[in-house]
């Protein structure tokens, strides 16, 4: 029997928000999978990566085999964005920097390109299954929900050296601080939006970014909310006071901690956690990136080919644009302006004052988290994250204008009640 359009979409809607739910908690959890392979399985650090990346295409597989046939005309377009455009120039331009790639191992890199890929591609899939709105909250939600999972364990992980949440091999701190302040932005979309009680997510994420002691992503994440504080109207008066109580109430509690801390981090010398050894890697890296300025090395040329630090070995070079620089050379700075400034000017014309304020205080936290911290291969924020923010302001914004017809808006219904019609009808 055929089935309409709608009663379709309505059918694809459950699997849609499942596998984004799935999807979203992939994408937040990933960082813990190797370090639970090789605590808990007994697994080499190779084979803890290979898991992980075996996860991420099984994972696009069943997204891709569950969308086939499915044409969500939400979803269909999203090129038409000119951000998204950014986003696929940037995986192109990456993938063709392989033939020149300066990177010890291309299998690896090859991968990994496919990895960052699979990501954006999975994405773009499952705003396809469905309405944009209801796959973008599930990623959302399932981000925030392997957040707190992540939070849950760093807790019960025992502390580092330097009293640093994570674990001194596998997990750096910095790693758990930045997936926690990411979900946080995510947990306020959904407490705005009245997405169920999220509250008690928040404080623990709230937390454990705080006990992760990661000093970018906590001073990047309270200058973010402090915009969002004085900006955003929609907070009530007593609401940011209690705010700000609480956050000072806690910084109180942790003040035992984070003085013990702050003696270690003052004698830790040219560490590179410090800001004297991260100088000493941007150096470094600058001075290679000037060497080959135009296109860069190529992805994943950092690993195993900058030397290494004493003891530290760089991934990347702890600065976005530096990174991009010397990944992709100029062209690499034009890419990095254009995905950002491609997404602000679609943030500046939302409508809603509340919801452009949230996502300026998220592209304040990138921007000053990628002045001294960043990814191996993606941006602070992420190419996925970008498709998916970006459809949603974009199908937001146009949903006025797609008033199914014969179906008019509830004012004009309300307007010609028989109660108000003339007598002679």
């Amino acid at each position: 029997m055929y089935s309409s359009p709608t009663e379709k979409q309505r059918l694809r809607i459950p699997a849609a928000t499942g596998l984004s739910f799935l999807a979203g908690s992939f994408f937040s959890f990933r960082v813990f999978i190797m370090l639970l392979s090789v605590r808990l399985l007994g697994t080499s650090e190779q084979a803890g990566v290979e898991i992980s990346l075996v996860l991420n295409f099984l994972l696009l597989a069943l997204v891709a085999f569950q969308t086939m046939g499915a044409a969500d005309p939400e979803g269909a377009s999203v090129l038409r964005l000119a951000s998204v455009r950014w986003v696929f120039l940037f995986l192109c331009v990456s993938c063709m920097s392989l033939f020149w790639s300066a990177t010890a191992s291309m299998p690896a890199a090859i991968v990994y390109w496919c990895a960052m890929a699979a990501d954006v591609w999975m994405v773009v899939l499952l705003l396809h299954m469905g309405s944009v709105k209801e796959v973008a909250t599930s990623v959302m939600k399932g981000y925030v929900a392997g957040a707190c999972v992540i939070a849950i364990i760093a807790w019960l992980l025992p502390a580092q050296s330097d009293l640093r949440l994570g674990d001194e091999e596998l997990l750096g701190p910095n790693q758990i601080g930045y997936i926690c302040a990411f979900a946080l932005f995510f947990a306020q979309y959904l407490l705005r939006e009245k997405m169920g009680k999220w509250g008690p997510a928040t404080f623990i994420l709230a937390v454990t970014l705080l006990r992760s002691l990661s000093k970018t992503s906590i001073l990047a994440f309270l200058i973010a909310e402090s915009f969002l504080l004085m900006k955003d109207k929609s907070i009530r008066r007593r609401t940011k006071i209690t705010l700000v109580l609480a956050g000072l109430a806690t910084l109180v509690a942790f003040s035992g901690l984070l003085t013990s801390y702050f003696d270690i981090y003052s004698n830790a010398g040219n560490s590179p956690e410090t800001l004297t050894g991260r100088i000493g890697i941007w150096t470094v890296i600058l001075g290679e990136a000037v060497q080959q300025p135009w296109i860069g090395h190529g992805f994943h040329a950092v690993w195993h080919v900058i030397p290494a630090f004493g003891d530290f070995e760089a991934r990347h070079a702890h600065n976005e644009l530096i990174q991009q620089f010397y990944a992709y050379g100029a062209v690499g700075v034009c890419m990095l302006a254009g995905l950002y400034g491609s997404f602000y000017a679609q943030v500046r014309r939302l409508s809603s004052p509340s919801m452009r304020t949230l996502w300026f205080s998220l592209l304040i936290f990138v921007l000053v988290r990628g002045l001294t911290d960043t990814e191996p291969f993606d941006l602070s924020l992420p190419l996925w994250a970008i498709v998916m923010i970006s459809t949603l302001i974009e199908n937001g914004r146009t949903l006025p204008d797609t008033q199914p017809v014969g179906n008019p808006p509830a004012q004009v219904t309300r307007a010609i009640q028989p109660s108000v019609l003339p007598s002679t009808l």
